[in-house]
């Protein structure tokens, strides 16, 4: 199955950031991980870009979506699979 690309900002010691990167391994979602501990630049951009102070901050199809319970309710809801599939285009939360 193809799948759009998924970028998750992180932080060393972010519980929702370990959340959101479990529920991605867990549905077998390959993503790639952004840690921006330390990075005022990455952070600095994340804010202009999506309004938010706050990681993980996850992007599907370069879409900021917004965090871990953004991105639970997606699946919960039904509608991470077929965002990730590219048959729903994902709403960011900008």
């Amino acid at each position: 199955m193809t799948m759009i690309p998924v970028k998750v900002y992180t932080s060393d010691y972010c519980g929702y950031c370990r959340a959101a990167k479990t529920l991605l391994t867990h549905l077998r979602v390959p993503f790639e991980e952004i840690d921006c501990s330390g990075d005022s630049e990455v952070r600095k951009w994340l804010m202009e870009e999506t309004g938010q102070r706050t990681v993980p901050q996850i992007f599907l199809a370069d879409v900021a979506i917004g965090g871990y319970s953004e991105l639970s309710e997606l699946h919960r809801d039904g509608q991470l699979e077929p965002i990730l599939r590219g048959e729903l285009a994902p709403t960011s939360v900008k």
